[in-house]
Order: structure tokens, then sequence, then C-alpha cells
């Protein structure tokens, strides 16, 4: 069952060899080889939900990266990182507002009449389904914590 996410890549990949853009080519192999390998370990066929979560790891593990060749004056590796981070982030849905993130944690504990911190899993379970590739989690997870708590 071809995947719209990974067609589209697959596509690019062919575009970049026929434009001979070799950054670009590059950048798309690595993503494809990611994708390739954990279809080979999981023996799974990729859905566009399990395409996002990796391109979301990829692009955590760029930022962390680029922030670590900046602090060590490295320019131009930080250059390919910050290039590929503007790639990968093409793929990924628009990114919400805070205010929307925030208006969607409120609609959630309330939907969930959970006010406490003993819900936190479940109100993250929900918002987890809703802000695939559109937030980040580990401050969705900080906002969330911060509702609970009365903050």
């Amino acid at each position: 069952m071809p995947d719209g996410l990974k067609t589209q890549i697959q596509e690019d990949v062919k575009n970049a060899m026929r434009a001979r853009e070799k950054q670009k080519l590059g950048t798309l192999r690595l993503v494809m080889s990611e994708l390739k390998r954990r279809e080979v370990d999981d023996r799974i066929e990729l859905n566009d939900q399990d395409v996002l979560a990796i391109l979301e790891k990829m692009l955590k593990q760029r930022k962390d990266s680029l922030k670590q060749y900046s602090d060590a004056g490295r320019e131009d590796l930080a250059a390919q990182e910050q290039f590929e981070i503007d790639l990968i982030s093409a793929y990924l849905p628009e990114p919400l507002s805070a205010e929307a993130v925030a208006a969607l944690i409120d609609g959630i504990v309330a939907e969930l009449d959970a006010p406490e911190m003993s819900a936190m899993g479940r109100v993250m379970g929900q918002l987890k389904s809703q802000l695939q590739g559109r937030a980040d989690m580990a401050e969705v997870g900080a906002l969330v914590k911060r509702r609970l708590s009365g903050s």
C-alpha cells in the first residue's frame, strides 16, 4: 500500500537526483535509510504517523547537533545541520501556536474532567494523537504539568 509521506520523500529523492542537488539528495537518502531500517527492524509497513514520528526524532537529533556544533564554533557543520533541519521540517505539518496548544490542553483537561496530576498520562495520551508532528511533546508535557499542578 503506497503511503503519502513516504512516497513524497521517494519522489523528492528522484527529483534531487535529476537536478543533481547533492546536499538535498544526501539528506533525503538519510531519511529514506532510517525509514527502511525501521521497516526492516520492526517488520512493518510504515504509515504516515510512523513516518512523522521518525521525522520528529530525526529533527530533534539535528537540533541537538546544531546546538553542539554552534557551541563548539563549527559553523560548517552547523550549516549542514541547519540545512537538514529545514529540509526535514518541510515534511512535517505546520506547527501549532502556543495559544492553540494551551487551548487544546484546556479542552482535553475539561473533557476528561481531570484537574489533578494523576491524570497526566490520560491527558498526554489524548494530546499525542492530536499534536503528532505539530508541537514539541516535551514542551507540551511541561505545559500540561503546569496546568494540572494549578500554576
